[in-house]
């Protein structure tokens, strides 16, 4: 393959992870929420195994794509004389990432041996701890945002409106750090924590995916 096509390949990685991630979703279906009994732990991870673990895959090859895209920007930041802000791209990707492949390995722990008959003590705190990564990712997922938004608005890749809707899509994910209520909306297993947040962020790498595939490739590293 020539330059311009590896260059365009990782910046669509972006809206792959997309696809991949709202299909693992959608897959995966709706996990006990915090403080499940044992049995509704068991009803839902032994009795749905193939489904989650499947769910799991493509969640893992989201996560893949979601750090090419990182590398994309990186890459582009670097051009564009802002490679202190790609670095922050880089860091905060990678934080994002291993949090989310811990995500993952919980799930898939609890698919394909624990949740089941024998451990429902363990089972039941590595769920809560599950619940407890997702509202933690908001803080990377945050800077995530912010360095890639920053970077490209001072390499004016991005207008002064955009800039705006990126700094609030910054606001909005860091609230997402703070859902830590017993119930309701504003609880780890809530709507903002499940929904909005993580909307926001999928929203933001389609939007920078289109900046980035709108401009021609320069490099020659790949």
């Amino acid at each position: 393959m020539s330059t311009p096509n590896w260059d365009r390949l990782w910046r669509s990685a972006g809206i792959q992870a997309v696809g991949l991630f709202i299909l693992a979703f959608f897959l995966h279906g709706s996990p006990p929420g915090v403080g499940a009994s044992p049995d509704t732990l068991a009803s839902f991870y032994d009795g749905s195994r193939i489904r989650i673990l499947i769910a799991v895959f493509l969640s893992g090859m989201a996560v893949l794509n979601l750090l090419w895209f990182a590398a994309a920007i990186r890459g582009a930041l670097r051009d564009a004389g802002q490679d202190g802000w790609g670095a922050a791209v880089t860091a905060s990707s990678a934080a994002l990432g291993a949090l989310l492949f811990l995500l993952l390995a919980v799930c898939s722990a609890l698919a394909y041996r624990i949740a089941v008959p024998g451990s429902p003590t363990f089972a039941v705190g590595l769920n809560d701890f599950a619940w407890a990564c997702v509202v933690l990712t908001s803080f990377p997922r945050a800077m995530f945002i912010m360095s890639g938004s920053f970077g490209l608005w001072r390499a004016g890749m991005i207008s002064n409106a955009l800039f705006t809707a990126c700094v609030a899509a910054v606001v909005l994910a860091l609230l997402g750090g703070s859902t830590w209520a017993t119930g309701g909306a504003w609880a780890p297993v809530g709507a903002y924590s499940r929904f909005v947040s993580p909307l926001i962020l999928l929203l933001w790498v389609v939007v920078v995916s289109r900046v980035l595939l709108t401009r021609p490739a320069t490099r020659s590293e790949w």
